[in-house]
């Protein structure tokens, strides 16, 4: 009696599994790929290249110092002025810097998104990942040059710093997803973005402490999901200062709804706006 062949049936779930880990290989291989391209585009063509990803927040920095010390005996927090206007503006210019990087991803790679292996996800994971990695390692280096070299009296958390960071980055997460959207389907509204987030910069505490203003003005600013990234910063540089306006809740809350929102935006009409 001949022998009855055995037939092994494979279950769905395990031949999905080699296809999932194509996929993500692919991904991976993307990513990355994009993010070198970022970086060649970016900081490959410029003379000094990296170097004015650190020269310009550090002559920001300086400038603010020097102005104000001219203007005031003290800043008003501490006793350092670098420090004090590097708590505010860092994060700020992580925000603003990232969130824009992530908002023109589409635009950017437009031309690879014929490919089948490039997907509009890959290209805003890139650029996300790139710049924030460069805006932390120059937030590192700016801080650990000033607290080594000028007398701050400041005790600096590592948890509340990573907190404060992690912050600002899901925020330039959630603006740069929903406005790559808009500004990709609208493009008049990347001009009417720029001219109504310019007071920012000021309503967002980089120059002076919540505290410091009028209780009348006080619940408008709190707001402002940036004001609780300065907040958290500066809370987690001066051991003394505790800003009972911060929530962390709020900020992740706002960052998560805008992500969400602007990767249903892409998804549904990636198609259209690739080709537009």
């Amino acid at each position: 009696m001949a022998p009855v062949p055995i037939i092994s049936v494979q279950s769905p779930q395990n031949a999905r599994s080699p296809i999932r880990t194509v996929r993500r290989l692919s991904a991976v291989r993307a990513i990355s790929a994009l993010a070198l391209r970022e970086m060649a585009t970016t900081y490959g063509r410029s003379p000094g290249g990296w170097l004015w990803a650190i020269v310009e927040p550090v002559a920001a920095v300086a400038l603010l110092a020097f102005a104000f010390s001219l203007a005031f005996r003290a800043p008003p927090l501490g006793v350092n002025f670098a420090l004090f206007y590097a708590t505010g503006l860092l994060p700020y210019m992580l925000i603003h810097d990232v969130s824009q990087k992530v908002a023109a991803s589409v635009r950017f790679s437009k031309p690879l998104f014929s490919f089948g292996a490039v997907r509009f996800v890959d290209a805003l994971i890139a650029r996300f990942c790139l710049n924030l990695l460069t805006h932390c390692i120059v937030i590192m280096l700016v801080f650990t040059a000033i607290l080594a070299m000028l007398r701050t009296g400041a005790e600096p958390d590592p948890l509340g710093i990573a907190v404060a960071l992690s912050m600002a980055a899901a925020l330039a997460a959630g603006f740069g997803a929903i406005n790559c959207y808009l500004f990709t389907a609208f493009p008049a509204w990347e001009r009417m973005w720029a001219i109504a987030t310019r007071p920012l910069f000021i309503i967002s505490g980089v120059v002076f402490l919540f505290e410091d203003v009028p209780d009348r003005y006080q619940f408008a600013l709190s707001l402002n999901p940036l004001f609780h990234v300065t907040g958290a910063m500066r809370s987690s540089i001066y051991p003394t200062y505790e800003p009972n306006y911060v929530s962390a809740v709020f900020v992740f809350g706002i960052a998560t709804a805008l992500l969400c929102l602007g990767l249903m935006l892409l998804n549904q009409f990636h198609d259209d706006l690739v080709h537009k």
